[in-house]
């Protein structure tokens, strides 16, 4: 029995550049599809930039038809009206896919530098080196690109696509433990 083809794509959430890296998984065999990133325009309004954000994911995602998603979860500085922004922007991103029905995962950063590189304080030249290695065939768009490509290769390492850990979450509730 042959394993199935999954499409996945990964999200880099940013207000000025949201990545997109899209990735099929046949087994443990990962193959690049696409990857780029929408921009918004700074001279717009916020809620113009955000509509040009969920504008572009949503075609992207209409023309790559993806089975699962996942998300960087964003981490605050000490910028709290930049963070605010991006947390803006991540929404975009979660709701996209959600939307159309996509289940999406979100991810730490530091997980996602785990994952790819097998250190979470890799560096972005780390990761982007060991995204091109897993991914020969690709030709990355830029580094929010490559972002965007290392969250799909952490949801095809990481992801609980037969949602064996919800029903194990789901039956150790209705014994009543704790979780």
């Amino acid at each position: 029995m042959s394993a199935a083809t999954r499409r996945l794509i990964g999200l880099d959430p940013g207000l000025r550049f949201t990545g997109w890296g899209v990735i099929d998984m046949r087994g443990s065999k990962l193959t690049h599809i696409a990857n780029g990133a929408v921009r918004s325009d700074a001279a717009l309004s916020l809620a113009e930039r955000l509509l040009q954000l969920d504008e572009g994911l949503d075609a992207v995602v209409a023309e790559h038809r993806p089975d699962f998603a996942a998300v960087e979860q964003t981490f605050v500085n000490r910028d709290g009206a930049a963070t605010l922004k991006l947390g803006q922007a991540r929404a975009v991103c979660l709701l996209v896919p959600a939307r159309r029905r996509i289940g999406v995962s979100e991810y730490a950063p530091n997980f996602i530098k785990r994952s790819v590189t097998g250190s979470g304080h890799a560096d972005k030249k780390q990761v982007q080196s060991m995204v091109q290695m897993l991914l020969p065939t690709a030709e990355i768009a830029n580094e929010h690109a490559a972002d965007a490509l290392a969250v799909a290769i952490t949801l095809a390492h990481a992801g609980d696509f037969g949602g064996k850990m919800q029903d194990a979450i789901a039956r150790a509730e209705q014994k009543g433990a704790v979780i």
